[in-house]
């Protein structure tokens, strides 16, 4: 490779994307008449020219033709190679396993779209943990974070950040006289049978869920939940955006007015601090 420099390969590269001398020394941050140097030095290394200027135009010859060919894939994959290795020297490799309550939503999207993006060396597999169970799997260490309705208050769970909030909605049978409802108080849903989590869910975050005092069915999944409400045996509260993915055509989902905004937070174990799951949290932050 006898002293081969990156600058003028990145040089090459650059000018003959823009054909342009002064064009290429903007994106480089160099005059035009770097440019020109870096480029007789790299001609200089492979024994011809690369690229023909004249007053009118800027063209790579047939040997610029084949070099770009050649080039161009293996810079890319040296940058790949840079990049994954800072991020696994930063800690950000591997896997990163999330967890979901109910549905993946869009906010989750965006977050494992953005955590992608920033740390390609690592790859984040997302998993559906039971409405029943809802931290069962952070301290089984099944997943490495899960994203879970609040409220969250496990002395050995962290919490946050948190996604944004949203209005609470009521699954209703097509037929239930409350389905026609622009609105439903949170004072109806009092007299309701409303579905719950069973299972080992502590008894504040099954309250939370299922906000009546009449016996309703217990689930282990929001799918089960809302399969009853269309048979008719309770009603399902839930937050607007895992509503519009679990419609079907014989439930019907309302606005609750006067309940408390859903919420979703980011929890993983107190012990189970890495940079993957700090990573993760930084991408959850800047697309809240």
């Amino acid at each position: 490779m006898g002293g081969l420099e990156l600058r003028e390969l990145e040089c090459f590269l650059v000018l003959a994307e823009e054909l342009h001398f002064g064009r290429a020394g903007e994106r480089l941050y160099v005059s035009q008449s770097r440019v020109s140097q870096l480029l007789r030095a790299l001609e200089g290394r492979v024994g011809g020219r690369l690229v023909e200027r004249t007053s009118r135009r800027v063209r790579l010859t047939p040997l610029g033709e084949g070099f770009l060919a050649r080039l161009g894939p293996a810079y890319e994959a040296l940058a790949a190679a840079v990049e994954e290795t800072r991020a696994a020297a930063s800690g950000v490799a591997g896997t990163l396993r999330v967890g979901f309550v109910g549905a993946a939503g869009a906010g989750l999207s965006r977050a494992l779209r953005a955590f992608h993006a920033a740390h390609p060396a690592c790859v984040a597999e997302v998993a559906e943990i039971p409405f029943a169970d809802p931290f069962g799997a952070v301290r089984e260490g099944a997943v490495d974070v899960a994203v879970v309705p609040l409220p969250v208050a496990e002395p050995d769970l962290v919490v946050g950040p948190v996604f944004s909030r949203h209005r609470q909605t009521v699954a209703l049978p097509v037929r239930h006289p409350l389905a026609g409802h622009a609105v439903v108080p949170a004072a109806e849903l009092a007299g309701l049978p409303l579905v719950r989590p069973a299972g080992p869910a502590p008894a504040y975050w099954r309250a939370a869920q299922a906000p009546s005092d009449v016996p309703g069915p217990e689930v282990t999944t929001l799918q089960e939940g809302v399969a009853l409400v269309a048979a008719g045996r309770g009603a399902l509260v839930l937050c607007g955006p895992t509503a519009g993915q679990l419609r079907r055509d014989d439930v019907v989902f309302v606005p609750v007015e006067g309940l408390p905004d859903s919420v979703l937070g980011l929890v993983r174990h107190r012990d189970g601090d890495n940079g993957r799951v700090r990573a993760f949290a930084r991408a959850v932050r800047e697309c809240a």
